[in-house]
């Protein structure tokens, strides 16, 4: 499946793929990269998602139907290189205390504790996505044993740094705020670096199980 819509006077949603895969995030991180390498007069952005490339313009010096010939003319996509990629391990704190939603999760899964821990721990994440707020990235790949879902209410001041799972994702906060997630983490990883976000989208994300006397003073409360 291959799609272009017209998203306002300075926008070009394009949609590689219906449903959501590692596939179809391939697709659309190898398309990102070939529209960046292509340098197509008047592109001033593009957005990753899990199935669709948003391509922001500047309507003096393009226009949509240009747009699209010349995003068209980059397929076929050449395959995703390894080097075009990182991998990421980030420090977790379990300790519950921490973590509001840790018990209820292994309830809800019917693990122990330190078996939802070693789960999320040993799961390979990818970064599929930016949304919601800056520097709020989706991790996908959660193993199907801790897939539970969003709360029905949500909890307002999460502190920052704060890993949290739903369904088959897990996010870590970048910023102290609302969710209705799970808590079941906390790490002192900055994901706001400056001007700069940690991760790339298609980045691989580890987690590390940390004591809690190893996290900075201010993230033990």
């Amino acid at each position: 499946m291959l799609s272009f819509k017209p998203a306002g006077d300075t926008g070009l949603l394009v949609t590689v793929a219906e449903t959501a895969s590692d596939a179809a995030n391939d697709r659309v991180i190898a398309l990102d990269h070939a529209v960046t390498a292509a340098q197509i007069d008047g592109v001033l952005e593009t957005i990753p998602a899990l199935v669709n490339l948003m391509v922001h313009f500047d309507p003096l010096v393009t226009d949509h139907a240009a747009l699209e010939a010349a995003t068209r003319a980059l397929f076929p996509l050449p395959e995703m290189a390894a080097q075009d990629t990182r991998t990421h391990v980030i420090p977790v704190c379990y300790d519950a205390e921490l973590c509001p939603d840790l018990l209820a999760t292994a309830k809800a899964t019917g693990l122990s504790i330190d078996a939802v821990i070693d789960a999320h721990s040993s799961a390979r994440l990818r970064v599929s996505m930016y949304g919601f707020a800056p520097g709020y990235a989706y991790l996908s790949g959660l193993p199907p044993n801790l897939h539970v879902p969003r709360k029905t209410t949500a909890l307002r001041d999460v502190p920052k740094g704060s890993v949290l799972i739903a369904g088959g994702q897990s996010i870590l906060t970048p910023l102290t705020m609302p969710t209705g997630w799970n808590i079941i983490g906390r790490s002192p990883a900055e994901v706001i670096q400056d001007d700069k976000f940690l991760f790339n989208v298609g980045d691989t994300v580890t987690f590390t199980r940390v004591a809690r006397p190893d996290l900075p003073e201010r993230l033990q409360v």
